[in-house]
């Protein structure tokens, strides 16, 4: 039977999610209740990333119905995606649990992988900032150490930056975010190249090094416009950037660009509308 992980698009989960749900039917009929859990707990997660919660709780259902205490590595996915529904819910103590268990039994079994994503997803969902760097750094700690799990590698190294720039810690972050595209590069996907091409950019912006991160920016402009419509959080850092070089108009001509797209963010705007209306102020929307 087809390896479905391979069909993953986390761009387009609604394309994703058709896929999957196109190899049900085989699934059913080939009687593995190992493939077609599986299975499921990928369908949930395509429709968690397209915020269909509902529908993806349905879907674990499902998927917890077949569960045995055989079916190790079937058990894991499901406390995995099933915390992770939560997690993107707004439900982070109900999806913390889950991804325990998950990585417990990782470690278990010798699913390193698992356990890793387990430990990053804990390095998300938990209450403070002090408990997910700890798990930020188990995890990564266990990547560097088990081949089976370095694909982490690189979202390790941008988690853990980002928890340094909200403590302040710059250098260090700009560091890490340097790991990462290094890392990214080595593993040649372009999409993941950009973004860590415009972490490093940020944080040269915050360490007050404002005409590197603009080149930066820029070039990661030019690339968007040959591909598809320019990304509004790199018109963001370039307004940004403007600003502090004082070329206001400038700044306000890609403010206005900006808002364009980023009001389209579901997400950003919910859960935070304040940057939203600076930009719009800014921009004098």
């Amino acid at each position: 039977m087809l390896n479905f992980d391979t069909l993953w698009d986390y761009n387009h989960p609604e394309e994703t999610e058709q896929k999957f749900i196109s190899l049900l039917t085989e699934a059913v009929e080939s009687g593995s209740n190992e493939y077609l859990t599986e299975l499921l707990t990928q369908i949930a997660r395509s429709q968690g990333l397209q915020a269909k919660y509902e529908l993806a709780h349905e879907t674990l259902d499902r998927a917890e119905s077949l569960l045995n205490k055989d079916l190790i590595v079937a058990r894991i996915r499901y406390f995995l995606e099933r915390g992770r529904v939560f997690n993107s819910s707004f439900r982070p103590l109900d999806a913390v649990p889950l991804f325990l268990q998950a990585w417990e039994l990782g470690i278990q079994s010798g699913e390193d992988d698992h356990a890793v994503d387990a430990a990053h997803m804990l390095g998300i969902a938990e209450a403070t900032s002090e408990k997910r760097m700890e798990w930020n750094l188990k995890a990564l700690a266990y990547a560097e150490k088990h081949p089976k799990a370095s694909r982490w590698l690189g979202s390790l190294y941008n988690n853990i930056g980002w928890a340094k720039v909200e403590n302040g810690n710059l250098e260090e972050a700009l560091e890490l975010f340097k790991r990462a595209l290094d890392f990214r590069k080595d593993q040649g996907n372009s999409n993941s190249v950009f973004i860590a091409k415009w972490c490093v950019a940020k944080v040269l912006r915050l360490l007050g090094q404002v005409e590197e991160s603009f080149a930066i920016q820029k070039e990661l402009l030019a690339e968007t416009k040959q591909t598809t419509n320019p990304d509004g959080y790199v018109l963001e850092e370039i307004a940004e950037c403007l600003l502090l070089l004082n070329r206001n108009e400038e700044a306000k001509q890609y403010l206005s660009l900006c808002y364009d797209r980023l009001i389209l963010d579901d997400y950003l705007v919910s859960n935070n509308p304040e940057r939203i209306a600076r930009i719009k102020e800014l921009a004098g929307k």
